[in-house]
């Protein structure tokens, strides 16, 4: 017991400073070469955040434990929205425009198709062939995505020699590095513990591995939005969100010889929460274009209320029944009307200032 105690806080500390050499690595070299802080998140670091939840699902595949790739993968997309842009609304974050138009849309639209792959009961060969298909498609229109490249000060050509590239490059690695081999401590230790307690295999995926693997995006982002990074910040959640599906899932699965099956449980609950969430990013993003301690209140509410959720469900407990009505009656509606609402407060003060000839630009909204 000491033994999986002293991992998990290796693979903590691990995780938070790999976070650290991750970011002030992106950070520079996108300086060096004029590249989109935005670009960097969405690529980059949610390559480097995501590296934890593909190398456990290909190896949860090759094992046989569907359950838990599949469990990981879904938990850690709801783990990003809820806790990850809960915490750091603690620090109000702007949210880029381009978000909102393109990044979001897509985190949406493949979440969908995921939930549509999954209702026949099992996810294909092909239909994993189909995700890493649009995976090659989202990172080519990345690359081509205008404003993605701008001249470099001169402060940063003066900085940028071959030997000052070559020490980030090596430094991003080394971050890298630490944020899967602390990511694989941390879940290592920590599934051993939730064993102890009697938790199912697909439980398990959904919350302790799900959080173990999203603690780089959870540390990363915080870091980034410490050091105002905040497009890269925000930019490192959507995109980590589309990688997993695209990327984890659709790499993955062409690993694992047959069909992978989907439990029921997770189309008629989890996928439809996920959905849930990933449209739910839409209004709180839109209202102002940013991320309003509020509204991070919320999304930390939720995700609080989904792991307790999980373990109800997991013991079969007795107020489970009591609980889920709690939410599906109370919770849920009250936080609908309020986002819709802000929404609409938000879709009014824009037409007022229309009507006044005053309406505000995506750039003077951003600014603010």
């Amino acid at each position: 017991m000491f033994t999986t105690i002293l991992w998990f806080f290796i693979g903590l500390t691990a995780l938070i400073t790999g976070a650290e050499l991750v970011v002030r690595s992106a950070s520079r070299l996108a300086g060096f070469f004029g590249i989109s802080r935005l670009i960097i998140g969405l690529t980059v670091v949610a390559f480097g955040t995501s590296a934890p939840e593909l190398a456990i699902s290909i190896q949860a595949g090759i094992d046989g434990q569907t359950d838990l790739m599949l469990g990981n993968i879904i938990g850690s997309n709801i783990t990003n929205i809820l806790l990850i842009l809960g915490l750091t609304a603690i620090i109000p974050l702007k949210v880029h425009a381009n978000l909102i138009r393109i990044d979001v849309p897509v985190m949406i639209g493949i979440t969908l198709l995921l939930y549509a792959f999954a209702w026949s009961g099992s996810i294909t060969f092909w239909e994993c062939m189909a995700l890493t298909g649009l995976l090659i498609l989202y990172m080519y229109f990345l690359l081509r995505q205008s404003g993605a490249v701008s001249t470099p000060s001169d402060r940063e050509r003066k900085k940028r020699t071959p030997l000052s590239i070559l020490i980030y490059i090596l430094i991003g690695i080394a971050g890298f590095f630490l944020l899967v081999m602390g990511a694989r401590w941390l879940v290592q230790s920590a599934v051993v513990l939730a064993e102890l307690a009697g938790v199912s295999e697909l439980v398990i995926g959904l919350s302790v591995v799900a959080l173990g693997t999203s603690l780089p995006e959870v540390v990363t982002t915080l870091m980034a939005a410490i050091k105002k990074e905040r497009d890269m910040a925000v930019g490192s959640v959507i995109g980590s969100n589309i990688l997993n599906i695209l990327a984890v899932l659709g790499v993955s699965g062409l690993f694992i010889p047959g069909d992978i099956p989907v439990q029921s449980a997770l189309l008629r609950f989890d996928l439809l929460i996920l959905i849930a969430v990933s449209v739910a990013c839409i209004p709180i993003f839109f209202t102002g274009h940013k991320i309003s301690r509020w509204e991070g209140i919320i999304f930390l509410g939720f995700y609080i209320s989904y792991i307790f959720y999980l373990f109800l469900s997991s013991g079969e407990h007795a107020a489970l029944e009591a609980f889920s009505s709690v939410m599906i009656l109370f919770v849920i509606p009250l936080a609908v009307f309020t986002i819709l609402f802000t929404a609409g407060r938000e879709w009014k003060i824009r037409q007022r200032f229309k009507g006044f000839g005053k309406a505000k630009s995506n750039t003077e909204i951003e600014n603010e």
